[in-house]
């Protein structure tokens, strides 16, 4: 990362003080908690209108690699509960207002479509299961996609097909199955969680969409899909970045066995230059992207709309970054010795972290 850390140097200390603590116990340390909320980060892309930030896109994203290069799993954990208050610009204002009005307010959830909403009177009865809401513990209330249905049959579009629709619900109805097990991102608490049965009014049922937004800024104008790839994948290569410095050092310390004068590892000419194209290709790719999304979110703020030509180069951006990301980390781990597989290592806290993050489903190699 080239240019100035939009993060505050003793903020990037508070997170990493506790992050192999709140790797350890599964859940992000109170003072991590306390940290997020004092920044009003879980705020940021919420409309200004209704109690959050709105601030411009391009400066979330840099402050949320920022975060995943001191810790994944509050990286990872602000960047997906900022992204779920996103969604208060496509909410009725007086629900958006009430939810962040509601002390600590956070949002969590899932974009699988794993429950049902059958129509009742003016609202839905929802009902079912989903996973991987990072950050559960501290939401105050939950997204989920359902499909919907009216007496018992799927309701249909205009083509026939069966209709899916966002909702946020309280914590209040919400029953938290503690179930993450993944090897990384562990303090992120991504744990699975399920509605029976409650009944909702229509409000809190959405649609993400621009054509949809309540909220008339330029982040309500940006296409769901640009904004989830730009997002995640600034999220993973801020982990591959955090990597890379471990991996640096690490291998700083070690001596090559077979060198005549006992020279640092690093200074082999195969290993520098590891080192360095790893660096360099994401660099390359670092500034090419935020070059695009600047001009992007410019284009957006000053009344226009992302293209389908432009929404493309986003994410071939995004997935280019992210495949940069896994290269560097795949090629620097072999000469970071047993240390990087020391369950209690930094270092390998940041591989576990990278690794699980990006399976995320739309960060996967194409083809």
């Amino acid at each position: 990362m080239t240019d100035a850390s939009p993060l505050a140097p003793r903020d990037a200390a508070r997170i990493a003080r506790h992050a192999a603590a709140a790797d350890a116990e599964g859940w992000l340390h109170p003072a991590q908690q306390a940290l997020i909320h004092h920044r009003g980060w879980l705020r940021m892309l919420a409309p200004r209108a209704v109690g959050g930030e709105e601030r411009p896109l391009p400066d979330v994203v840099r402050l949320e690699e920022a975060i995943a290069r001191v810790d994944g799993s509050v990286g990872w954990t602000v960047t997906l509960c900022a992204g779920a208050g996103w969604f208060a610009g496509f909410l009725p204002p007086h629900l958006a207002r009430a939810i962040l009005a509601t002390p600590r307010a956070g949002l969590a959830g899932s974009g699988a479509p794993t429950g049902h909403a059958d129509r009742e009177g003016d609202g839905w009865r929802i009902g079912g299961e989903w996973d991987y809401a990072s950050g559960a513990p501290m939401a105050t209330h939950f997204t989920f996609n359902a499909w919907l249905r009216e007496n018992g049959r799927p309701l249909c579009d205009a083509d026939g097909q069966p209709r899916m629709l966002a909702f946020v619900v309280p914590k209040a109805i919400v029953e938290i199955v503690p179930r993450w097990r993944s090897i990384g991102l562990a303090a992120t608490a991504s744990h699975a969680y399920r509605v029976r049965g409650a009944w909702v009014h229509a409000d809190h049922g959405f649609v993400i969409d621009p054509a949809c937004a309540r909220a008339q800024g330029p982040l309500y104008r940006f296409p769901f899909l640009p904004f989830a790839f730009v997002t995640l994948a600034a999220n993973v290569a801020g982990m591959a970045a955090h990597f890379v410095d471990l991996a640096a050092a690490c291998i700083a310390r070690r001596r090559n066995r077979f060198g005549a004068h006992n020279e640092p590892l690093i200074e082999v000419p195969a290993v520098r230059a590891a080192l360095d194209g790893a660096r360099d290709r994401l660099d390359d790719v670092r500034g090419r992207f935020y070059a695009l999304l600047d001009a992007c979110w410019a284009d957006v703020a000053a009344g226009g709309a992302v293209g389908d030509e432009e929404a493309a180069q986003m994410q071939a951006l995004a997935q280019e970054w992210v495949a940069a990301a896994r290269h560097a980390v795949d090629t620097l781990y072999p000469y970071c010795g047993l240390v990087a597989a020391s369950r209690d290592s930094d270092i390998n806290r940041a591989w576990r972290d990278f690794h699980t993050a990006s399976q995320h489903a739309l960060l996967m190699p194409q083809g």
